[in-house]
């Protein structure tokens, strides 16, 4: 993999801790399997780091082509207008730097597999 890329995995963020915690999950479990050393968590709102924070942490480790990776469902406001201004003030702000933003989750055929793998979790739980 490429040192100079990094990875910015964006949540919305949540008032719970436990629920933000998740995304540092999510970010070892890319660090490890793509083999990545730039991973960097960062939330919309309600908690830090900002977006814009963890921006410049990919910067600050040598980061020069960041992708964007919204950690969300599906493409609405959030997606489509505020990380499409997040992308752009970063890509200002940092201009020797590339910013990508990657579709969201949502619509994606394997969340089928893990919808039904989930349904059956439930059903044999049910059973017990």
């Amino acid at each position: 993999m490429n040192a100079n890329l990094a990875f910015l995995v964006i949540a919305h963020g949540s008032r719970r801790a436990e629920a933000n915690r998740e995304l540092d999950q999510v970010c070892s479990q890319l660090r490890e399997r793509k083999s990545i050393p730039i991973v960097q968590p960062a939330f919309l709102e309600l908690t830090g780091p900002t977006i814009a924070e963890g921006g410049q942490r990919c910067v600050q480790q040598g980061a020069k082509e960041v992708l964007m990776l919204p950690y969300f469902l599906s493409p609405g406001i959030h997606v489509r207008e505020d990380l499409i201004d997040h992308r752009d003030r970063l890509s200002k702000e940092f201009p020797g730097v590339k910013f990508y933003l990657t579709d969201p989750l949502g619509g994606h055929p394997m969340l089928i597999d893990i919808l039904l793998q989930r349904v059956d979790e439930c059903l044999k739980q049910k059973q017990n």
